[in-house]
């Protein structure tokens, strides 16, 4: 039995599909519980990761755990994954945790994550993707009025990874043996700067789609406005500060499952109904 935390989110969904079509009995965990559409061998339960006793029955008879970063009491997470026996625990973090700076926001809560999850006592593995290709779905709402999409960082390529292949690795982690002690940075197989990201999903959906680059001024206003500070800053640290170079193409989802990471166009393809809302 696996207990996979955000079940509802990109990822967590992923982790889900990935571990029942290997064969393997799934609790699919949200705060509500109330999670539909799950694959055979999976059930929603309930419980939240800021509040490690609601995981108390979510946790039992458990084997292994998927866990996001960045909650309120990461050690406490952990102590109570340790308490119910649980035989090993794969952590989402990002690309940025390398750096180790605990000046960035962003960076700062995945590396605080991942010292837990390695404090805890626990076989671990963290797994490191660059940005998800799933992101583009922040453009829906400039789509659903229009054929522009304006968005910051127009000049920065980035490696993107379909959440699928995140699932893939994970479930590979935790149902497969060698992965102790692993850290696994991750990419998809191409780099891509927005336009070029735009231009194949308006290809994809037979639009004329077109990006427009946002003036930093103007992308620090909008972002500032749907996060909190610290979080904007940490992105114009990482696209341009350059502390975080995503554009690399890393063989590792290969390595792991033995298949080509997908392409962008390949997510696009299976998330076209999406966009057409």
């Amino acid at each position: 039995m696996y207990l996979v935390a955000g079940a509802g989110g990109n990822v967590g969904s992923e982790v889900v599909r990935a571990l029942a079509e290997q064969g393997a009995e799934v609790r699919a965990l949200s705060r509500g519980g109330d999670l539909s559409g799950l694959p055979p061998r999976a059930t929603a339960v309930a419980g939240d990761l800021d509040d490690p006793a609601s995981l108390a029955g979510p946790l039992t008879g458990v084997d292994g755990v998927f866990l996001l970063p960045g909650y309120r009491d990461m050690p406490g997470l952990l102590a109570q994954v340790v308490r119910a026996g649980v035989a090993r625990v794969a952590l989402l973090s990002g690309r940025s945790a390398a750096s180790g700076d605990m000046g960035n926001a962003v960076t700062a809560y995945m590396v605080r994550s991942e010292e837990a999850v390695r404090a805890a006592g626990i076989p671990w593995t963290v797994v490191r993707p660059s940005a998800f290709a799933a992101n583009a779905l922040r453009w829906l709402p400039q789509l659903r009025a229009g054929d522009v999409v304006r968005g910051p960082f127009a000049d920065v390529p980035v490696a993107c990874i379909d959440p699928y292949d995140v699932g893939e690795v994970v479930a590979d982690t935790l149902l497969g043996d060698g992965h102790e002690g692993k850290v696994y940075e991750l990419s998809g197989p191409e780099p891509l700067l927005p336009a070029e990201q735009v231009t194949v999903l308006g290809d994809v959906l037979d639009r004329p789609l077109r990006f427009e680059g946002l003036d930093d001024a103007t992308a620090r206003a909008e972002m500032a406005a749907a996060m909190p500070r610290e979080y904007v800053d940490a992105f114009f640290d990482f696209y341009r500060g350059g502390a975080l170079d995503e554009s690399p193409v890393l063989p590792t989802v290969y390595d792991i499952t033995g298949r080509e990471p997908r392409t962008f166009e390949q997510w696009a393809q299976a998330h076209a109904d999406a966009f057409a809302a």
